[in-house]
């Protein structure tokens, strides 16, 4: 039964960053591709980027964190991380990492794990 583990969130002021680690274990992560998504009260469900299983998959963002988050992976540590640099309010949400049913592209999810808050505020 595959796992996923997210960590690294917290309150951060506006215009900092965090980095949020998505561990895997059930599983070999390098097989998949895997999402972060995210989700506010009172908002959809919004998916803010994903990474596929070789470097020749170009990972997509999100138009509204372009530029400013960047999602790697770590095949030996079976981690996908997500930088999150020049954090605004509208960042504010729990994160999740989901494993793809697909190893190149995000179109589904099978794994999702509890999530992680991630609070920007002054």
């Amino acid at each position: 039964q595959g796992q996923l583990v997210e960590s690294g969130g917290g309150l951060v002021q506006p215009g900092g960053s965090l980095r949020l680690s998505c561990t895997a274990s059930g599983f070999t992560l390098e097989d998949y591709a895997i999402a972060w998504i995210r989700q506010a009260p009172g908002k959809e469900r919004e998916a803010v980027s994903c990474i596929g299983n070789t470097t020749a998959d170009s990972p997509h963002y999100a138009d509204s964190v372009k530029g400013r988050f960047t999602i790697s992976r770590d095949n030996a540590k079976n981690t996908v991380t997500l930088q999150m640099n020049n954090l605004k309010p509208e960042d504010t949400a729990v994160y999740l990492c989901a494993r793809s049913i697909d190893s190149h592209y995000c179109p589904a999810y099978d794994y999702w794990g509890q999530g992680t808050q991630v609070t920007v505020s002054s």
